[in-house]
C-alpha cells in the first residue's frame, strides 16, 4: 500500500522535501508524489495541503485524506471525495504558538501606537503619545481551540482582560469564556481588539457582516488568522470607511493567492499578509507516519474529522 503526497505550495515545502522528512519514519512504506503516480490502485492514503480539483475520484482505493495543516473546509466540501474517504488534521503547537504571536503583535502595535510614531520619525517630529493601559483594553477571541485557546492564554499573560467565544462551552485560566450564537455580538461590543480564529463552517460564512461590524466596539481593531469566508468583504471595507473600525489585519482571504487587482492590497487602513501567521510544523509529520500505519491496521486515527461539522 502507498502513501501519496501532494504540498501544492513549494515555497513553503517541496514534495521532495516532504518526503526526506517522512520516509525515515516509514522505511517500508512506498511514498509517491506528482507526477510520478504509478499505479494508483495501490495508494490508500493522500497528505496535501490543497485536494486538487479531481484527484479523489481517481484513487479507486483512497481510505485517508490528511490535510498537512489546520483547516479542512475545502477537503470535506470536495464534492469528488467519496463519503467513506476519512479526513484528518495535524494540530501541533508550533503553528498555534505561532498564530498566537503574530495576533499580539499587531495587537501590540496599535496598543504602542506604532503606526503613529514611524511616520513621525521619517518626518523628525517630536510627537509623544500616551500607549493604552493594557489592563483596561479588553481583546476578545473568537475560537478557542487548539490555536484559539492558546492566542486567549498569551494575550491573558500579558494582562490583558481577555473575553473568549465558541459555539459550546470553554474553561481557559485568565479568560472569560462564552458561547453560544447569543453571546457573540455584545461580546464584540465590549472588545478593543478582535482576534478570529473560527473554522469555516456554514455558520461562520460571511459572520463579519454590516450587522456584526455595526455592534462592535467603535475604533476596535479586527484580526483575522482563521478563514476568509469569516468576512464580508465589502461590508468590511464599509466598516472601516465610517469609522466602525480602525484597522483589520488579514492573514487569509476567500480568494488565495489575494488577487493583484483587490482593494485590500491599497485601503489605508487594511494589512495583508500572505498566509504565513503559522507556517512551522515542528514535530507534526510524525502524526502522518502514525496515521497511515493505524489506517492499515484499522486503529483509531489521530485528529479525526467530523466532516459534517467541518472540524
Amino acid at each position: 500500500m502507498t502513501l501519496l503526497i501532494e504540498t501544492n505550495i513549494p515555497e513553503w515545502m517541496t514534495n521532495e522535501q516532504l518526503k526526506e522528512e517522512l520516509q525515515p519514519m516509514m522505511p517500508d512504506v512506498e511514498i509517491r508524489h506528482a507526477p510520478q503516480f504509478g499505479n494508483r490502485d495501490g495508494i490508500v492514503m493522500l497528505a496535501c495541503v490543497r485536494l486538487p480539483s479531481g484527484l479523489a475520484k481517481t484513487l479507486p482505493n483512497l481510505q485517508l485524506v490528511q490535510k498537512l495543516g489546520a483547516g479542512v473546509e475545502a477537503i470535506v466540501g470536495d464534492p469528488d471525495l467519496p463519503a467513506h474517504v476519512q479526513v484528518t488534521r495535524l494540530k501541533p503547537d508550533a503553528p498555534a504558538q505561532e498564530i498566537a504571536e503574530y495576533c499580539v503583535a499587531y495587537a501590540l502595535r496599535e496598543q504602542r501606537n506604532m503606526p503613529f510614531h514611524e511616520p513621525n520619525e521619517a518626518n523628525k517630529i517630536w510627537a509623544p503619545r500616551a500607549p493604552r493601559k493594557t489592563p483596561e483594553t479588553t481583546v476578545g477571541v473568537l475560537g478557542l481551540g487548539h490555536i484559539g485557546g492558546r492566542t486567549a492564554r498569551t494575550f491573558a499573560a500579558l494582562g490583558f482582560r481577555v473575553l473568549g467565544w465558541s459555539r459550546s462551552p470553554k474553561q481557559i485560566e485568565g479568560v472569560e469564556c462564552r458561547h453560544g450564537q447569543d453571546a457573540l455580538l455584545p461580546l464584540l461590543a465590549e472588545c478593543d481588539y478582535v482576534a478570529s480564529v473560527l473554522s469555516a463552517t456554514p455558520q461562520t460564512n460571511d459572520l463579519f457582516n454590516a450587522q456584526t461590524f455595526e455592534m462592535m466596539k467603535e475604533g476596535s481593531m479586527l484580526i483575522n488568522v482563521g478563514r476568509g469566508n469569516l468576512i464580508d468583504e465589502q461590508a468590511l471595507i464599509n466598516a472601516l470607511d465610517n469609522g466602525r473600525l480602525s484597522r483589520a489585519v488579514l492573514d487569509v482571504f476567500k480568494t488565495e493567492p489575494l488577487p493583484a487587482e483587490h482593494s485590500f492590497w491599497t485601503h489605508p487602513q487594511i494589512t495583508v499578509t500572505p498566509h504565513v501567521s503559522g507556517w512551522h510544523q515542528t514535530g507534526a509529520f510524525k502524526v502522518i507516519a502514525e496515521n497511515y500505519y493505524r489506517l492499515v491496521e484499522k486503529r483509531p486515527l489521530i485528529n479525526l474529522v467530523n466532516k459534517e461539522a467541518g472540524y
